[in-house]
């Protein structure tokens, strides 16, 4: 996601926004197919990119990739080799939707302080 206005705090909402929409679509993929024989599910990884691009300043200087990974899940395989555990997903798929709502808050309050400090108003 990119922004109008580019510094380090809009930039790594914008990376963490594009890492739980990946993360929301994966969820989905894994619930879609809970019953298809030996399906695999995976879960994703951005938080420790997006760590690090802050930590070492990346976010900060423009130059920060976040990337995100998905890897297969560790959950135990069951009898058709399929490894979704739907409850897990339901789960995961609630977080994701209220880390999706936060970061979201958190986009409109800095674009608003912005349009703030713009304006006057």
């Amino acid at each position: 996601m990119s922004f109008a206005v580019t510094d380090a705090v809009s930039s790594a909402l914008g990376a963490a926004l594009d890492g739980v929409a990946l993360r929301q679509r994966v969820i989905a993929d894994n619930i879609a197919n809970v019953d298809t024989p030996g399906f695999r599910a995976t879960s994703v990884d951005f938080e420790s990119s997006l760590r690090a691009a802050i930590a070492d300043g990346g976010i900060a200087r423009g130059d920060g990739q976040v990337t995100a990974s998905a890897v297969p899940t560790d959950t135990p395989v069951g009898v058709n080799g399929n490894n979704v555990d739907l409850r897990k997903e339901s789960l995961a798929a609630l977080q994701s939707q209220f880390q999706y709502q936060l970061l979201t808050r958190a986009v409109n309050d800095r674009l608003s302080l912005v349009r703030t400090a713009a304006t006057g108003q």
